[in-house]
């Protein structure tokens, strides 16, 4: 089982920069798929972006170009670096663990993003 703890949010202006970063521990960190996810208030979570354990990432359309996602095997940690933000990316951020051999997921306890003038 792994423990995902995540840092990094906070109140940035529009335009802005902040990099999310997740630590796991508690398992081999290249047996999950890893992914951020958000959601605000009354909505659902919002997947965000993924990476594979070989590095393949994935992103919502919503943030391409914008957000880059990078995982460290040797240091079992996985970063959302989040450019160009915008009052809608404002949400609570999840960090997420997909383990490859059963796809049972783990959840951060999630860190707040707010973008606002």
């Amino acid at each position: 089982q792994v423990q995902l703890v995540e840092s990094g949010g906070g109140l940035v202006q529009p335009g802005g920069s902040l990099r999310l970063s997740c630590a796991a521990s508690g398992s081999i960190f290249s047996d999950y798929a890893m992914a951020w996810y958000r959601q605000t208030p009354g909505k659902q979570r919002e997947l965000v972006a993924t990476v594979t354990s070989g590095g393949t990432t994935n992103y919502a359309d919503s943030v391409k170009g914008r957000f880059t996602i990078s995982r460290d095997n040797a240091k079992s940690t996985v970063s959302l670096q989040m450019n160009s933000l915008k009052p809608e990316d404002t949400a609570t951020y999840y960090c997420n663990a997909r383990y490859v051999w059963s796809n049972r997921t783990y959840w951060g306890q999630g860190t707040q993003v707010t973008v606002s003038s």
